[in-house]
């Protein structure tokens, strides 16, 4: 290989660097949840047998690569009982200026989400926040929240709080440019 096409080389093993360091400088942390820790009975749903006061948690992010124009926000308990896990929130575009919600930004009735963000259909069957409720008697369950850097301003399919979790989930597959994700634990 000539000189010229080593340089070539690393010139783009470099760019691959930084792509990937760019996309590694996204995190998310709550004053309310701690990486790994228990969750508190604040966050936990209210109904389905559950009596927690279902606050959803404050979230901040940083460190989000060029070419961010949203945000889109998540939390899924894999270790739910259909199998297919269970989704407790969906929030997307979240204008790329935003860098965290307040506690309880999570129940739309409050309205305390920035303009133009979409709080969709959980499984619980409404909109915006619900927290952890796992059933009685199994291992606490992982609670992902997860915070994606979008590299559009409105997700293409995903149109409003109607929006399925898979919907919104199909639209990210495409255009997610990082994330970072913060996981709880929560079991009864």
């Amino acid at each position: 290989m000539s000189k010229l096409g080593v340089w070539i080389a690393a010139l783009g093993v470099g760019a691959l660097a930084a792509s990937a360091a760019d996309a590694q400088s996204l995190t998310l942390t709550s004053s309310d949840i701690k990486e790994g820790g228990n969750i508190a009975i604040e966050q936990v749903f209210k109904g389905f047998g559950c009596a927690g006061s279902n606050v959803s948690p404050a979230l901040s992010w940083s460190g989000a690569p060029a070419g961010t124009k949203s945000f889109a926000v998540s939390m899924y308990d894999p270790d739910a009982p259909p199998g297919s896990g269970w989704w407790h929130w969906v929030v997307f575009n979240i204008p790329p200026a935003t860098t965290s919600f307040p506690k309880g930004a999570g129940d739309v009735k409050k309205k305390l989400m920035p303009k133009g963000a979409i709080q969709s259909r959980t499984d619980f069957g409404t909109d915006g926040y619900g927290g952890p409720c796992p059933p009685p008697g199994e291992k606490p369950h992982h609670y992902q929240i997860t915070v994606f850097a979008v590299d559009v301003d409105k997700l293409p399919n995903a149109k409003d709080h109607m929006a399925s979790a898979a919907g919104v989930g199909f639209d990210l597959h495409f255009h997610t440019l990082a994330k970072a994700t913060l996981t709880g634990l929560y079991g009864r």
